[in-house]
């Protein structure tokens, strides 16, 4: 058949025996393409060969009354149960591969000679796996061997005798003391993976379908179903299907579970993301099948942020299942069944079901398996296990649900029953008061070349998030200001439901074919060119008049500020002329600025360069030397006159490491990449000053990366600024290269701390116990800090997740170049920037994460005919009187789209404010808003009960505890 992605679609016309009158007909089809068969224009069944799903069933017993000549329509996708790579399950696929078709028969399928067959199936895997210890496997041996002994089998009046001597071993019962196995069944589908994201919808269909058709056979079979964009995408494209699907959840057996848009990756999306994903994902199940899932579905995901249990609370989620520790390459986890406590106190029930997996196929060593590896034995008595074939295998089969069924309640094995996630937490609800509980991340010790890899994908997420947010804040200042604007909710709803199917976990995370990344990065592109026009259309709005070119008025330019506190920045502007030139701005919290005549620095930027070529730069702040090769010699703070880069060492160093790993190679970086450290000293262009000083100060120079890469760096030092920005450019062609960038610096602690979502963790800096070294290379968002009491030093990132810190050198991971799934992966020109900032007393003091925010969220500066305009703020935060410098970080807005009673409630604004240092606090929100009432809301926009705030003469008042995420509904006056 055709190539790789190509559909192929085939028009069988049956016609059966009258012969077989009272007979099982099946239609037999195997290829090694997935298959789906049409009749009456509707999809009725998924055909893989991988999924053991080879035949389509015409009727269980011929009568005359039925049709004996029918056609069928077979559509075939030219890939496999794993795409279409060649020689290795995660090779790139291979354009010259061809699909064959084996088998199209009619066949008589004798139910009788099966049924027998499970039997002994069972039995003789009851004596190969109990022990020869153990009484009940020779009493299985031994039933076996006489069913054998009594069965002829070309008499088919045998087997019912042979098949009672396997119901008496089946009957006989268990005590009351035996575990019991909550079986339920799954197909977790890769949103997309070793295939695009339009086969998955394809995948999707022909799965359910399978799943719809074994239902209709089986009443007790229960199916959970997680990812809200799936059903999205089932519920347009096979609108017949899902209605079938919405029957089969009304009935209890179809289950959706999880929440969430789709199954993301667990560390890199930002916090404001990860409540996107629970936001739309127990919307659309609220909205479709009339109630929100209870319980956190994230079975394949490459780790577990510590803020996960609060982003769940919030959600009305309390529950969690996943299995992806087992997968740990270092320490085994100690748990099945525990408390996850989050960074900041939330806890949430968590399971990992304790055969390791979410494919189980109803096996008796599955059975064994899971009670026998459960790590909680004696604490809880009940575990789960998730049968059926994933990513298009179309889920459970007809067998495994026969095989279980044997094992209900037979002595000498554990009790199975088909269940549900609810049934299961709710026993482990009752059994948890002995539970144990772990607090913090859940860090899987493998894949962490995931927070690296695919470098545009990971520039594009950080940069799309900003984009969404400016967007809402914008566009909330504008509603709130009155006119004619409308809020673009749906147009919003669009973009965001974009970036969320971009994070899905093998997306985001880089470990994806080519054909994906180029659709992700379309969706990115899109997100950004819709997005470039709706904050535009906001700012119209919020500033039109200001816009307007004012007769005889000198040019002036309009700065907005969408972060939560004043800042003071030098912005670039474009003159009359199309000229760019620099100003320094002061622009208040959450709102905007006329600049006419920038301010001048206290102290200007001086950058000097040395008679040995090295150059030095200075603000006022800090004090800078670099050498010729752009490395960093001293790095001080100026009042302190404190060192941050030890003797003989250099900061800024790149570094190329060999990155090949054991088989997972987008995934993976092996801790054995760190005895290949090669530093980068090659020079093509020795560093030379591009900026003279005032306002900003740079110097930029190039170097050969190894074989045939270039990198180009402009290091810039701006007037007040506390920290020194690396705009970098990367023409990057290697192949199995790791390349970081190392900041050696003077400073001792034991732990580093991290940014994670809307918070921070600490990790250490050594390797003591294999817990610790597991951790050689870990996730960050925009920031890691190393302090000691008094003074540390701080690395501020733009578009990177991958760092470390050993010892006392920070490193960030810049770019990998793994060859599988895609060939291509990051063979491309790279922009990047990073910052580093030593700063005196702790990170929280010396206002490190505002920096941060800063350098993610530019200022907006926009052309402007005022010439004179009051500066305007639309929110800011204080606590203890402290003003803009409160430890809450980071405000976000957007317009409720479910106000509470709509009809006499039309506009209400989301604010969403979180604790930044971990502290305990009083804050106060100000706003300049008309705001008529106040209340708190969960992060469904729900509001809490007795949850009205009194609007007083300060503001808002809103009380924290460390890492505590608060969401405030402001109702606004007509």
């Amino acid at each position: 058949l055709s190539s790789r992605w190509e559909t192929c679609w085939f028009k069988v016309e049956l016609s059966i025996p009258p012969g077989w009158a009272g007979r099982e007909v099946h239609f037999v089809w195997e290829s090694d393409g997935e298959g789906m068969v049409w009749r009456d224009a509707q999809p009725v069944q998924g055909l893989t060969k991988e999924g053991e799903k080879t035949s389509y069933i015409l009727t269980s017993s011929l009568k005359e009354t039925e049709p004996h000549s029918l056609t069928l329509y077979v559509e075939l996708a030219c890939n496999g149960l794993f795409g279409a790579g060649k020689g290795s399950m995660i090779a790139p696929p291979d354009p010259d591969r061809r699909f064959t078709l084996s088998k199209a028969e009619l066949v008589v399928f004798n139910r009788d000679v099966y049924e027998l067959l499970v039997d002994l199936e069972i039995l003789l895997d009851m004596a190969r796996l109990l022990g020869e210890e153990n009484q009940r496997s020779f009493q299985a041996l031994y039933a076996a061997n006489q069913m054998v002994n009594a069965c002829d089998v070309m008499d088919p009046s045998t087997f019912p005798a042979a098949r009672d001597l396997a119901a008496a071993i089946f009957s006989q019962r268990n005590g009351e003391s035996q575990h019991t196995i909550h079986a339920v069944g799954h197909c977790h589908i890769d949103s997309a993976w070793l295939w695009p994201f339009e086969e998955t919808i394809r995948k999707c269909a022909r799965s359910w379908v399978t799943v719809v058709r074994l239902m209709e056979r089986n009443p007790e079979l229960t199916f959970a179903c997680s990812q809200a964009q799936q059903f999205e995408w089932v519920r347009s494209w096979y609108p017949g299907l899902y209605a079938q699907i919405r029957d089969f959840v009304v009935k209890g057996q179809f289950i959706p579970v999880g929440g969430t848009w789709v199954e993301m990756d667990g560390n890199l999306p930002s916090g404001e993301s990860m409540v996107r994903q629970f936001l739309q994902g127990q919307r659309f199940f609220q909205e479709q099948f009339g109630r929100i899932c209870s319980e956190f579905w994230l079975p394949d995901t490459f780790g577990y942020s510590a803020q996960l249990p609060q982003l769940m609370r919030g959600c009305g989620i309390r529950r969690f299942l996943t299995q992806k520790l087992s997968w740990n390459l270092v320490n085994t986890f100690p748990h099945h069944t525990f408390f996850w406590e989050g960074i900041d106190g939330s806890r949430v029930l968590t399971h990992f079901p304790p055969g390791d997996s979410y494919g189980m196929h109803g096996q008796v060593e599955e059975m064994l398996k899971t009670v026998k590896n459960n790590k909680d034995k004696g604490l809880v008595n009940h575990s789960a296990l998730l049968f059926g074939f994933g990513d298009g295998g179309g889920g459970p089969t007809q067998k495994m649900l026969d095989r279980m069924k044997r094992m209900s309640d037979t002595d000498g094995l554990p009790r199975v029953q088909i269940s549900t996630p609810d049934q299961l937490f709710s026993v482990l609800e009752k059994e948890s008061s002995q539970l144990h509980t772990w607090v913090g991340e859940l860090f899987l010790e493998l894949h962490n070349g995931t927070y690296t890899t695919q470098a545009q994908i990971k520039k594009g997420n950080r940069e799309c998030e900003r984009i969404l947010h400016d967007i809402e804040v914008l566009s909330t200042w504008a509603l709130a200001r009155g006119g004619t604007f409308q809020y673009p909710a749906s147009q919003l709803q669009r973009l965001w439901r974009l970036l969320l199917l971009n994070q899905f976990h093998d997306v985001l995370p880089g470990s994806c074919i080519q054909l994906v990344v180029e659709d992700a990065l379309q969706y990115y592109t899109e997100i950004r060119r819709a997005g470039i026009q709706l904050q535009e259309e906001a700012v119209r709005s919020l500033c039109g008049d200001l816009l307007q070119p004012k007769a005889g008025s000198a040019e002036s330019t309009l700065v907005l500020n969408t972060l939560p506190w004043e800042r003071t920045e030098v912005i670039s502007r474009t003159g009359p002329s199309g000229t760019e030139t620099l100003a320094l701005v002061t622009v208040p919290s959450m709102g905007y600025a006329v600049v006419r005549e920038p301010s001048l620095p206290p102290q200007p930027v001086a950058v000097r360069k040395q008679e040995d070529g090295t150059i030095a730069m200075e603000n006022g702040v800090i004090a800078v030397r670099l050498d010729v090769a752009g490395r960093l010699t001293s790095l001080r703070l100026v009042h302190s006159e404190r060192e941050s880069v030890p003797d003989s060492c250099y900061a800024n160093q790149f570094a190329l490491f060999d990155d090949v790993p054991l088989y997972w190679d987008a995934w993976d970086v092996m801790d054995y990449h760190l005895e290949t450290r090669k530093p980068v000293t090659t020079l093509l262009k020795p560093l030379e000053i591009t900026l003279a000083g005032g306002l900003r100060g740079s110097a930029s120079f190039s170097l050969r990366i190894g074989e045939s890469s270039t990198l180009t760096q402009e290091i810039i030092l701006d007037a007040m600024c506390p920290y020194l920005r690396f705009q970098t450019q990367v023409e990057w062609k290697e192949a199995h290269k790791f390349l970081k960038v190392e900041f050696p610096v003077q400073v001792r602690s034991t732990n580093a701390t991290y940014e994670i979502q809307f918070g921070h963790l600490q990790r250490p800096t050594h390797w003591n116990t294999s817990w610790d070294w597991a951790r050689f290379e870990v996730w960050v968002h925009k920031w890691l800090d190393l302090s000691e009491h008094g003074f540390g030093v701080a690395l501020l990132n733009d578009c990177k997740y991958g760092a470390s810190a050993h010892g006392n050198i920070l490193s960030l991971s810049l770019l990998r170049a793994p060859k599988s799934p895609d060939a291509t992966a990051d063979i491309a020109h790279h922009q990047f920037s990073y910052a580093v900032m030593p700063h005196q007393g702790s990170f929280q003091d010396a206002r490190v994460i505002q920096c941060a925010y800063n350098l993610n969220f530019p200022l907006h500066a926009v052309p402007s005919g005022s010439a004179q305009c009051p500066a305007w703020s639309a929110f800011a935060v204080s606590s203890r009187g402290v003003g803009s410098d409160a430890p809450i970080s980071f405000l976000r807005t957007n317009v409720c789209t479910v106000p509470p009673k709509a009809e006499d409630r039309p506009e209400a604004v989301v604010v969403r404010l979180y604790e930044a240092h971990g502290s305990t606090v009083d804050a106060w929100l100000q706003t300049s808003l008309a705001v008529k009432e106040a209340m708190l809301c969960d992060l469904l926009e729900r509001p809490a009960a007795r949850g009205r705030l009194l609007l007083e003469q300060r503001g808002v008042r809103l009380s924290f505890t460390p890492f505590r995420l608060l969401s405030v509904l402001l109702v606004l006056r007509q």
